[in-house]
């Protein structure tokens, strides 16, 4: 267990390259018309709020390298390259059937999405059946990296095998034994489960407990107070988007089933001001592990071209 003393605030920030910035709004330069399109499914466009600000952003970028790969002269056929965009709102049939549609009436070359796993098992396998390669820019389930299944899937994160990996490291570098796991129950939720599965085994790590977290009703089976309380391992990992992490975080806060009672390590961010600030000392020794951008660990990265997108 950590030592509330020492590792007091010890928060782990390793942050998938998003902009800085709270919200985007802007007005983009007109895009050049061209019978060769790019598809790119991102979960809001509209509506904006915090939890989705991230799905905004990500289609800034996406529309940024669009009009670079215009400015540079990159083509398809001697053709320019143009874009359409869908919003799915996390349904992956909506995904599907935008999707079908859009490429029914356009020429479309790739996709670029979507960024949740649950979407990107259902158009993975369609956009196999007619040709054209799918770039995710954040969907991690393991299942994805199987080339016979996915043929056309590639991505630009790396799998939950390893954030699992990163976890069954840190267990060993603070000498913790177990952990009890609880997870959304889609795509993201169970294929991390079994990436923590395999890879805690390899290591000799016990995970004792699976806590289901259903993500329509919003609820686990049982009472979590009585599931944590009861158990006797204290260090317990939340498989969990952000927006669902936020949820679950403040309903284990209002348990006071947090610091310094229990050591909690999420897979994704969540926002202080999702909390009132008279609880903050209980989210102390909160861990997040997540993908790292190459230039925070001296990896070679195109700075030119990466502020040219943010230009």
């Amino acid at each position: 267990m950590l030592s509330s003393g020492k590792f007091r605030w010890l928060w782990l920030y390793l942050l998938f390259g998003q902009l800085m910035i709270s919200y985007v709004k802007t007005a983009w330069p007109p895009s050049n018309s061209s019978n060769v399109q790019v598809l790119g499914i991102f979960e809001y466009l509209t509506n904006i709020t915090e939890s989705t600000v991230w799905s905004v952003q990500c289609r800034a970028m996406f529309i940024s390298a669009i009009l670079l790969s215009q400015q540079y002269n990159m083509t398809i056929q001697g053709q320019n390259i143009s874009w359409q965009a869908v919003e799915t709102g996390g349904d992956p049939m909506t995904a599907l059937a935008d999707t079908c549609q859009i490429i029914s009436t356009s020429n479309i070359g790739g996709i670029v999405g979507s960024g949740l796993s649950s979407e990107s098992v259902v158009i993975a396998p369609f956009a196999a059946k007619i040709g054209i390669p799918v770039v995710s820019y954040a969907s991690t389930d393991p299942a994805l990296s199987d080339g016979i299944v996915y043929p056309t899937f590639y991505r630009t994160v790396p799998s939950d095998n390893t954030t699992a990996l990163a976890m069954a490291q840190l267990f060993i570098r603070f000498n913790w034994t177990s952990c009890i796991v609880i997870y959304q129950n889609d795509e993201y939720g169970t294929g991390g489960v079994q990436a923590i599965t395999d890879i805690f085994s390899n290591q000799k790590l016990i995970v004792s407990q699976m806590i289901m977290f259903d993500i329509v009703t919003r609820t686990i089976r049982g009472d979590l107070k009585s599931l944590l309380k009861n158990s006797s391992i204290r260090v317990i990992i939340l498989w969990m988007d952000s927006a669902y992490s936020s949820v679950f975080i403040q309903h284990a806060l209002d348990l006071d089933l947090l610091g310094p009672q229990f050591t909690w390590i999420l897979t994704t961010p969540i926002s202080l001001d999702s909390f009132n600030s008279t609880s903050y000392t209980k989210l102390s020794g909160m861990i997040t592990v997540e993908p790292v951008p190459g230039g925070a660990v001296n990896a070679p990265i195109n700075t030119t071209l990466l502020n040219a997108a943010y230009s």
